[in-house]
């Protein structure tokens, strides 16, 4: 007899938000956000410039005072008990400076000497690459070296919870590669990371679970999978025609959901049933296609299908 494998026991919730608002000038921000980040996972938070995303992590962090709502970090009011919060959840700001002259071994000392149970620095800075750098003054870092030391700052309180905000920007495609390995690495450790990028491949390779903000609201909250086959066209074909097709012939192809010509080309959107009624009508009329590519949507796809309204504005 097999004995049935036990529950999942559900991963607890480190941060919730409810009904968050925040309001400038009587213009809202963020109009009534909810959302909850589980132990152990990676969220991550995408938008459109402008849409809330940096306001909302700044309530979550305490940095600013909320005109509404609920935020609870590992329990804790973010305002009211700031001091705890700051105890259990380290942030890397979107934009951050240290004093050009200190150095990454006295910026490591004077963050340690914040805390009552700080990391040991030494191996966190081995696990960076930042001991061969130790010596070197932050105005000479490279864009790469300080996102490092801006990570170990943030761990360096040994917390619970790390938020990144914008964590590549303006980094190479080598370095910003790097850096993802490092966030995962912090998240096998048992860190629990709340990730704001604009980056869709960035969320698509990091990120169990992602909300999608616009216009101050989450619009969408799923797994990258999720959102990818939530949008429109989850997949697309394109390919060359041998001889001309009409539009009415692609228009009546079940289940499609985009339609575009480029210098030949057709490409179209739609679902595994859109790629079977395509071949089905080029065998029909001897159409050979050319470099034909079938692929899956992407999650710059699905971002831009959630947020076409306010893209288009």
């Amino acid at each position: 007899m097999t004995t049935p494998n036990p529950p999942m026991t559900p991963r607890r919730p480190v941060i919730e938000v409810s009904d968050l608002r925040k309001t400038y000038s009587g213009r809202p921000v963020v109009d009534g956000v909810t959302f909850t980040v589980e132990e152990g996972e990676i969220f991550g938070i995408l938008g459109p410039n402008g849409a809330g995303k940096t306001t909302t992590v700044e309530c979550i962090e305490g940095l600013r005072v909320p005109n509404g709502g609920r935020i609870r970090v590992a329990g804790l009011d973010p305002v009211a008990d700031h001091a705890a919060v700051t105890r259990v959840l380290g942030a890397q700001l979107q934009e951050s400076e240290l004093q050009a002259k200190l150095t990454v071994r006295e910026a490591l000392e004077l963050y340690a000497a914040l805390y009552p149970n700080p990391a040991d620095w030494r191996p966190l800075a081995e696990r960076l690459g930042l001991t061969e750098h130790l010596a070197t003054r932050f105005a000479v870092l490279s864009g790469g070296q300080k996102q490092r030391l801006f990570i170990a700052l943030a761990l360096i309180g040994n917390p619970r919870i790390v938020v990144l905000d914008e964590l590549t920007t303006g980094l190479d495609p080598r370095a910003r590669r790097d850096t993802w390995q490092i966030v995962e690495d912090v998240r096998d450790r048992g860190v629990t990371v709340l990730l704001v990028t604009h980056f869709m491949e960035e969320a698509q390779r990091l990120c169990d679970r992602i909300a999608v903000i616009d216009r101050g609201r989450v619009t969408a909250l799923d797994t990258p999978h999720g959102l990818i086959h939530r949008t429109a066209g989850a997949t697309l074909i394109s390919f060359t025609p041998s001889a001309p097709l009409g539009d009415e012939q692609l228009a009546a192809l079940p289940q499609l959901a985009s339609l575009a010509h480029q210098d030949g080309r057709i490409t179209l959107g739609g679902t595994d049933e859109t790629v079977n009624a395509v071949l089905s009508l080029l065998a029909r009329y001897h159409i050979t296609a050319h470099q034909l590519r079938v692929t899956d949507a992407t999650l710059d796809d699905a971002f831009l299908d959630l947020t076409q309204d306010f893209t288009d504005a």
